[in-house]
């Protein structure tokens, strides 16, 4: 399936709302390594005899779970994504264009850094630089 330029939304949404997540769907990637299915109908098949929701008390994925999920999505894209994205597209300005771009390059690349555990060969540079002689 192709989804052309809604996929960017769509994509968006799903994870903004963790509909595609082990809690919803299985744990999607461990069963299509278990099943190594050599055809599409293989797979299908064998994801809606196996997949479970990865919650304490799992439940069966079924069809019709999927189709849940599928009307949440467009619920969640009708009803939330697309106001805001209007109110956002209504309002952005190139200021805020040249802020974000500044922003992202400078200040949350240097927080970036900071959040990381420092690499051990960093760290002794870091030492050697700083110290006398």
């Amino acid at each position: 399936m192709e989804f052309g330029k809604k996929e960017k939304v769509l994509n968006y949404a799903c994870q903004t709302y963790q509909l595609s997540r082990p809690n919803k769907v299985g744990a999607v990637m461990m069963l299509i390594r278990e099943c190594q299915p050599k055809t599409i109908q293989e797979w299908e098949r064998w994801y809606f005899e196996n997949a479970y929701t990865a919650v304490k008390t799992p439940t069966k994925i079924t069809p019709n779970c999927l189709r849940e999920l599928g009307e949440r999505l467009y619920e969640k894209i009708t009803e939330v994504v697309i106001p805001e994205w209007q109110a956002s597209f209504s309002q952005l300005t190139l200021q805020d264009c040249m802020d974000y771009i500044y922003n992202l390059t400078i200040n949350r690349t240097f927080g970036g850094v900071f959040r990381q555990a420092p690499h051990p060969i960093f760290l002794l540079l870091l030492f050697l630089s700083r110290s006398p002689g």
